[in-house]
């Protein structure tokens, strides 16, 4: 929307602390903000009314901890104002640039900046640590139906987006291309394919969701397989797999589509030829992924290619098969890092110099099944550091054989899986993502899912298990990133013609190699629905924090079947704040500041209504956040993108200092004495754990 005087006061309107200093480097400032639209020339006492009326210190809604920093943030913000109008209303500018997002505050367009790795996280343009939380999008770039694209046309892509940040909590997705439609003849890229898939992908930027890209493959290629195979591929174009004289593909007795990768003599040569540069098909793979990126690069407006965040070079590596004498570990050093350095050199000429590569070991690393399980996660990298992500996936095979593991999953069970993930991404200099778990969930081993997802949240949360988490908070240790696989919308309305053989036409499910795991589907109405327990899902989680996270948790009470699943109970050492939580969700964040005047965030799930939440803290108690100021230490507000989805923010201007927050739907109109008393139980806890 182009805003001109009403647009010029947007900052000012919404508290921007920085309107209210003055000086020379203000004066700047302000004369910057004239000139790129931010300040209309006309009618300036407009201005100066609209401040006053939004400046006001809320009514009671929140106990703050400081009035007399609350009118020292008033005073400042007309001080600004005069500055604005003595100074500069003589220079109009252009309106604000219509790439802005809907739904932003004043410090959310700085937020954007593209993201870098720094200090063992991510960071934003404000230097706060992210959390990305999301999807793959998805499983639909495997078929055929849609041309290797996630979606039929940018409008589904939209209602997909609309849907993953109001219903499904997400502010990110692994963004799945394919190699074999974007250069389906050698040396020739589909700008056609580029300029669709692009295009999808600006509505999820455009929804105010993070991307990064996957060239996305599983058994090499679809080109691969026989007319009449029981199973199939994805990712190497057709002409990739002519070049070789593969052998007809087959894999005995192979219940699950995964003992492909090693027991199909078709798809462990074909993977060892591209690892090995046979027929230069490595080198014409780099040059595709240049030349993509470029194409992205070019065709994204600035504010979008922002909001890509890295590229995902390749899923899931296998070596196919090892030379005599070659180990796994051997093969990653000497086979896959030197993959990933051309594959960064390439990024680099493509202009994408400040994204980092999400980088993945063998994908048989961290398998859970003694069997399966190669020795990896790229050990003998050294420190990776900054411009690379270590990039990893996780399902439980136990779970998934329905042999190696009976029961359900139980409280804690992944901790130490994930907790070696963080690990290795803090061993080599940089930050991690599990860009891909999850469960089937239909079949015989369905019923497992519930526990196995709470449990791989659980693990992404925090590295205590949550019978552990309030006795032994010191030990949560970084939030992770993570991206379920998948969100498809087109679930259940596949018309895919399994290797092009019209008498296997797949329309169940994913549509894929008998697959089930989209956490969405349409409805008859058309309307996106979630597959899965929205208290799983959409999931109240720290997606900025101002400083540095120190302990982290969410009791999202999703429910098996009839049974609601309680994993980390308030304990009765804390009875206030129990009896307040009562059988509500909620979640405590614990942080340090660091001086920073933009808030903190944690997003808020649809089962959070404002007028249902309650905040205690140490920054003030509220029973229904208000409406976000800078003088308003605890608000709600929009997240940016226009899709409804909803935030918490916590403002902490100090520095050092740290800081808790406890969030629950489950209070019902707390008196100030119960929120008093829980403050205080909260902050001995505080300081009994974190002394």
């Amino acid at each position: 929307m182009h805003r001109a005087c009403v647009g010029g006061v947007s900052r000012a309107a919404q508290g921007d602390p920085s309107a209210g200093r003055a000086g020379p480097a203000r004066s700047r400032e302000v004369k910057e903000s004239v000139v790129t639209g931010e300040l209309s020339c006309e009618n300036g006492y407009l201005l100066v009314r609209q401040l006053l009326l939004t400046t006001r210190l809320p009514i009671g809604t929140v106990v703050h901890m400081s009035n007399v920093a609350d009118m020292s943030r008033l005073r400042m913000s007309l001080l600004g104002v005069l500055v604005l109008v003595t100074g500069f209303l003589t220079t109009a500018g252009p309106t604000q640039p219509a790439s802005a997002l809907s739904d932003e505050l004043w410090f959310d367009a700085q937020a954007a900046a593209t993201l870098t790795v720094d200090g063992g996280t991510f960071k934003d343009g404000l230097g706060r640590e992210v959390v990305l939380r999301g999807y793959n999008v998805s499983g639909e770039t495997k078929l055929k139906e849609n041309n290797g694209l996630p979606f039929a046309s940018v409008a589904d892509a939209k209602k997909s987006a609309t849907a993953l940040r109001a219903l499904g909590g997400g502010n990110s997705v692994r963004f799945l291309l394919s190699w074999a439609y974007a250069e389906p003849v050698r040396g020739q890229v589909s700008t056609s394919y580029l300029a669709a898939a692009t295009a999808q992908m600006g509505a999820f930027l455009d929804a105010g969701i993070k991307v990064y890209p996957d060239f996305h493959q599983d058994l090499y290629s679809r080109w691969l397989f026989d007319s009449d195979s029981w199973y199939t591929g994805d990712g190497a174009p057709k002409w990739a797999v002519d070049l070789g004289d593969y052998p007809d593909e087959y894999c005995g007795v192979c219940p699950f589509w995964g003992q492909n990768i090693t027991s199909n003599a078709a798809v462990t040569k074909s993977t060892y030829d591209f690892w090995h540069n046979t027929y230069g098909v490595q080198d014409s793979f780099l040059d595709t992924a240049q030349k993509t990126m470029t194409y992205v690069k070019a065709n994204l407006t600035t504010a979008q290619f922002q909001g890509l965040v890295g590229f995902d070079p390749w899923n899931e590596p296998h070596p196919g098969t090892l030379d005599s004498g070659q180990t796994s570990r051997t093969w990653e050093k000497n086979v896959l890092w030197p993959f990933y350095v051309k594959f960064r050199a390439r990024m680099d000429a493509a202009g994408w110099q400040t994204k980092p590569a999400f980088v993945e070991p063998n994908l048989f690393w961290n398998a859970n099944i003694d069997f399966q399980k190669q020795e990896g996660g790229l050990l003998d990298a050294g420190t990776i550091g900054p411009r690379y992500v270590f990039n990893t996936h996780f399902y439980d095979q136990k779970a998934i054989s329905g042999v190696f593991m009976w029961g359900k999953a139980e409280n804690g069970q992944y901790v130490n899986d994930f907790g070696t993930v963080r690990d290795r991404a803090t061993a080599g200099g940089t930050t991690a993502i599990v860009s891909e778990f999850g469960h089937p969930l239909s079949g015989s081993v369905s019923d497992k899912a519930p526990t196995v997802y709470k449990a791989m949240y659980q693990a992404l949360d925090s590295r205590v298990k949550g019978v552990d988490w309030w006795s032994n908070p010191t030990a949560s240790g970084p939030v992770l990133s993570g991206s379920q696989w998948q969100w498809d919308i087109y679930w259940g309305r596949h018309h895919e013609l399994m290797n092009d053989n019209p008498d296997k036409v797949q329309t169940e499910a994913d549509g894929w190699n008998g697959e089930d795991l989209s956490a969405v589907r349409l409805d008859d109405s058309g309307t996106a629905v979630l597959r899965q327990d929205a208290r799983m899902l959409d999931r109240v989680y720290p997606s900025a924090t101002a400083g540095r996270t120190v302990a982290f948790t969410y009791e999202d009470r999703s429910r098996d079947g009839s049974t609601t699943l309680t994993w980390n109970p308030v304990p009765s050492s804390l009875p206030t704040v129990s009896s307040l939580v009562g059988s509500g969700q909620y979640s405590l964040l614990v942080w340090r500041s660091d001086g920073s005047t933009e808030p903190t965030e944690l997003h808020l799930p649809a089962s959070f209504p404002t007028a249902s939440t309650t905040v205690v803290s140490d920054l003030g108690v509220t029973a229904s956040p208000p409406a976000y100021t800078t003088s308003t230490p605890i608000a709600a507000a929009k997240e940016p993108g226009g899709t409804g989805s909803r935030r918490l923010l916590l403002t902490a201007a100090d520095s050092g200092k740290l800081h808790y927050a406890l969030v629950t739907n489950g209070a019902t109109a707390p008196t100030a004495t119960q929120l008093s008393a829980a403050r205080t139980e909260l902050s001995n806890w505080l300081t009994t754990r974190f002394s």
